[in-house]
């Protein structure tokens, strides 16, 4: 079942990669880094130090590891990339209400996989903390493009 996972991945992917993008290199660059640290430091505090999830089995996991990079890299990117930066406060919200539901399935069948587990964990802590992840990119991009033009 890891095998969908994968496959889901590389879709993922490849359709971030092959998008018009709406964000210069070097925003692609930093918030992508950004994204990955972020997800990295994520997992370190609620996976491996208080063990409240995990990939396939408790402790390091290669596999969990280069996730980080087919999820978040593609996943900031296309957030970011069609972020309706000059709409309204509801359009905004909207859109990360979206991206947050989006998520939050697409863990919710990742966990179907045993690709990633529960000790403690709860699908709607994730729920509830993904539109703020999704605010915090935003963010990020906003002030990398403040911090550009000074």
């Amino acid at each position: 079942m890891t095998i969908l996972v994968y496959i889901f991945f590389i879709i993922l992917i490849l359709v971030s990669y092959f998008v018009h993008k709406n964000l210069t290199k070097s925003e692609l660059y930093t918030t992508s880094l950004f994204s990955v640290l972020y997800g990295f430091i994520t997992d370190e505090v609620l996976d491996l130090h208080l063990n409240l999830y995990g990939y396939f089995k408790h402790g390091f996991q290669w596999q969990g590891f280069f996730s980080c990079f087919m999820y978040f890299i593609p996943v900031n990117i296309l957030f970011l990339n069609y972020f309706p930066i000059r709409e309204s406060f509801w359009s905004k919200l909207r859109y990360i209400m979206i991206w947050s539901i989006f998520s939050t399935l697409f863990e919710w069948l990742i966990v179907q996989t045993d690709y990633l587990y529960y000790n403690g964990w709860k699908l709607w802590y994730s729920a509830c903390l993904y539109p703020l992840i999704f605010f915090v990119l935003y963010t990020n991009l906003r002030v990398f493009r403040k911090w550009n033009k000074s």
